[in-house]
């Protein structure tokens, strides 16, 4: 039996929307059983994301923002500038992980990073992403589709956090948000994006990464 392959990471730079969730449809669609792994780390230029069976009444005031319907669970979140986007891309059935298994690692890594920066982090049985006291610093929202993930998890490193205050953030009216740079942590997307990648490894595959 062939050794299974080891994920590709995989960091894009800023990338609009709309054609890298294309392209994760794409990449689940024409994967195979011997098919690698991929983790992307992204930024977005501003856009509003809608679950699939999100409420638009969520949106408040969109102003000149772009608001998109996608195919992932959850309701609205906001994405931009200064925030690290993980699109996990992997075979769950190979890895054997279930959908609470993925969110969890997700949730697991960042707290597991938050904490290298002295924050205290958490994660709330019922509302996925990651907490910082009252204040929500990640979101999640994943798509399954043959057997494999796409979409993923959303930290906020250093950002405008206005654009939040124009929507309802995953569902929850008053939600306040939070960040890495306002908590002391890195300001920097992609030093936050190196220093997520062992734990993240670690949490799905127990380390390792080609």
């Amino acid at each position: 039996m062939s050794a299974t392959p080891a994920p590709r990471l995989r960091w894009l730079g800023r990338v609009d929307y709309e054609p890298t969730w294309r392209a994760m449809q794409e990449f689940t669609d024409r994967r195979d059983a011997g098919s690698a792994d991929e983790i992307w780390f992204l930024e977005h230029p501003p856009v509003y994301t809608l679950g699939m069976n999100a409420d638009p009444a969520h949106v408040l005031e969109r102003g000149a923002i772009p608001v998109l319907r996608i195919d992932r669970g959850g309701q609205v979140t906001y994405h931009g500038p200064g925030q690290l986007v993980v699109y996990p891309l992997i075979d769950l059935r190979r890895a054997r992980l279930g959908v609470r298994d993925l969110v969890t690692a997700l949730e697991r890594a960042v707290v597991e990073q938050a904490a290298t920066f002295g924050i205290e982090a958490s994660i709330r049985c019922g509302a996925p992403g990651v907490y910082v006291g009252e204040r929500k610093l990640a979101s999640i929202g994943i798509r399954v589709r043959r057997g494999a993930s796409y979409h993923g998890l959303a930290l906020n490193v250093d950002m405008d956090l206005e654009p939040f205050s124009r929507i309802n953030p995953c569902g929850y009216a008053g939600l306040e948000m939070t960040q890495l740079g306002a908590l002391g942590g890195p300001r920097s997307v992609h030093e936050v994006a190196r220093g997520l990648e062992a734990p993240l490894l670690a949490r799905l595959y127990g380390g390792g990464s080609a």
